[in-house]
């Protein structure tokens, strides 16, 4: 597992980090003190071949730079990174990584949008101090997927106040939303319950994502459609790897575009998940 050394203030701690031999170095040039000090990291990190990040955060910014703005506007965020990047090109680095964190949704994405139009650096994903719950997901979805979709980021970071494990299964769910090569896993598409839906949905819909998580068949990068009814559900089934569409107290079960057989509401689960183990050859 790569380790990142997250350092402040202290230029010494980064130094000994790099002996280490850590994998990368997030630094804020413009608090670990003078310039020779951002030249000692940078030459300790070209030595081993150690990235930097800059790390620059809404709450943080340089007080020259707060003062030209007035306050962490996306503006004043780009001119920070770039301010940092080149600082550390003077001294000859260049395998940066530039992260611009804000904990507004919309500040995080323009920022994000002006530093990736003016560099070709990679750069690093989040919305820094989301909070918790789906609250803190929602908000980190919508930056970070906003800009995924965009076509920047290279790395990301959900910050979550709760178990760290909790930011990482919630980072690859984002990833996973966005069908982002190699980060793939089951996309469940279901659809809300209507007046002309004649089975247990919702009840369905959860008994499979438990069955599914529980056999680990979650980690498949399969499409599984769930629908209601005869109006849409026949064509999201047809475009899954496979799918139900239900009917009264029954549904069709289709692989692949083909309608394999009808099977009664009790019998939806199981079938389903032989079928998956099917595709994936797991029987």
């Amino acid at each position: 597992m790569p380790i990142v050394a997250d350092i402040h203030f202290d230029y010494r701690i980064a130094l000994r980090c790099a002996e280490y031999g850590v994998d990368k170095i997030r630094i804020n040039p413009g608090n670990i003190g003078d310039e020779e000090r951002v030249r000692a990291v940078c030459d300790a990190c070209r030595a081993r071949g150690i990235a930097i990040r800059i790390g620059v955060n809404s709450g943080s910014l340089e007080k020259h730079i707060l003062a030209k703005y007035g306050a962490p506007t996306p503006e004043a965020l780009c001119e920070s990174a770039c301010y940092h990047v080149a600082l550390l090109e003077k001294f000859g680095f260049y395998d940066t990584v530039i992260s611009i964190k804000g904990s507004g949704v919309r500040q995080m994405i323009n920022a994000n949008r002006l530093v990736a139009g003016c560099c070709d650096y990679p750069i690093h994903l989040g919305v820094t101090e989301a909070g918790s719950g789906s609250q803190g997901r929602i908000k980190s979805a919508a930056g970070i997927g906003s800009l995924l979709c965009d076509g920047i980021g290279d790395t990301l970071r959900v910050s979550l106040t709760e178990d760290p494990v909790a930011e990482v299964a919630a980072a690859h769910e984002i990833l996973n939303a966005m069908e982002i090569d190699g980060q793939r896993g089951m996309n469940i598409v279901s659809c809300p319950t209507c007046g002309r839906t004649k089975i247990d949905l919702i009840r369905l819909v959860e008994e499979f994502r438990m069955a599914a998580h529980g056999q680990g068949l979650d980690r498949l990068p399969l499409r599984v459609a769930l629908m209601g009814c005869i109006v849409n559900g026949p064509g999201e089934a047809r475009e899954a790897d496979i799918g139900i569409a239900g009917g009264k107290g029954e549904a069709v079960l289709i692989r692949h575009g083909e309608v394999l057989r009808k099977i009664p509401e009790e019998q939806i689960i199981p079938a389903l998940i032989a079928e998956i183990r099917k595709i994936a050859d797991l029987t």
